[in-house]
């Protein structure tokens, strides 16, 4: 699997500008007038749900009325986000999306996906990218990913591995993984990061593909041991730990990316307020800092038209490769 950071502002803005009427204009000037959710498709304590967390609170401030989050989790987040797709455009309701919900379930789930990524979303603004690294429990005995790789390989399908669900980005990372090693090991899927990280640390699944902020804490503890960041640069969490391309194995790279969704049919000056409000959040020096210190680096430009022709972009490159890799939402 090659992924690459690329940035929005390298994709050009497709979408026409919608044409209002009087009605949608009032609509969008008196919005919000009551609080507004925000649904993250995962289990609380994960990275989209921390990241959420973290810049609600200047959206509120800045909308004037609160954004509550709902954790709506299963299905790999297409639960909660087949839910925002079905929810009325009245801005009462977003969705915090991500590359799993709207790229990498195309792949997955293909003709059962309840819900078209472009067809039935308003894309509102990106918030963050994410790096994916290799994590094993310490009771597997190796100190490298070389030494990792040759344990898989000599014990085909011994191992598992864990994830925070079946068809997420850190599936798709470990499935090219493996694919890439020539090697098999079992997946378990779970509703979420953090119920993943339980197992990993009492040692119930040997291996665990996720974040550097879920992974950094029990790495300096010794609990578990990072083997790899899937990206060119470094962790500033874990500066020590190599990339893959430094610990034998180039071209493999693994993100994610985060962002705001609304249901089809919000009117667009809701869209460009709830824009606004979630670029200020993201971009508040404070919230920033915090978002880099959790590695969890904001993207800093995104219109709603420049969200949406990224997203298209991404559906162009990754569904191709996820339905190549194999893996399947199981």
């Amino acid at each position: 699997m090659i992924l690459r950071r690329r940035s929005l502002l390298a994709t050009p803005a497709l979408l026409p500008a919608l044409s209002l009427g009087h009605g949608a204009r009032a609509q969008g000037a008196a919005w919000p007038t009551r609080p507004v959710r925000m649904i993250v498709p995962f289990a609380a304590g994960g990275s989209t749900d921390v990241s959420a967390r973290m810049i609600t609170p200047k959206m509120s401030e800045i909308l004037g009325q609160s954004v509550v989050i709902e954790n709506r989790a299963g299905a790999g987040g297409t639960v909660g986000s087949d839910a925002v797709a079905k929810s009325p455009p009245d801005g009462s309701t977003f969705l915090m999306g991500t590359i799993s919900t709207h790229v990498l379930a195309v792949g997955l789930y293909g003709a059962r996906l309840p819900y078209d990524p472009e067809r039935d979303f308003v894309a509102v603004a990106p918030t963050v990218l994410v790096p994916i690294c290799i994590t094993v429990h310490p009771s597997l005995g190796v100190t490298t990913l070389a030494e990792f790789i040759a344990l898989l390989k000599a014990n085909p399908g011994k191992y598992s591995y864990g994830t925070g669900g079946a068809g997420g980005s850190a599936h798709i990372a470990a499935v090219s993984f493996l694919n890439a090693i020539g090697a098999q090991a079992e997946h378990i899927p779970y509703r979420g990061s953090a119920p993943m990280l339980s197992d990993l640390l009492a040692g119930q699944v040997a291996v665990g593909f996720d974040t550097p902020a879920l992974i950094a804490p029990h790495h300096k503890s010794g609990a578990l041991r990072c083997l790899a960041i899937a990206t060119d640069a470094h962790s500033t969490l874990m500066p020590e730990v190599p990339t893959a391309a430094e610990a034998g194995l180039p071209g493999y790279r693994a993100y994610s990316w985060f962002g705001v969704f609304a249901p089809a049919g919000t009117p667009a000056p809701i869209v460009q307020k709830m824009n606004a409000a979630v670029r200020a959040a993201v971009e508040e020096p404070e919230t920033a800092r915090k978002l880099r210190e959790l590695e969890l680096p904001p993207i800093e430009k995104g219109s709603p038209a420049e969200f949406a022709a990224f997203l298209k972009a991404e559906l162009a490159l990754w569904v191709p490769l996820v339905k190549a890799s194999g893996a399947t939402a199981d």
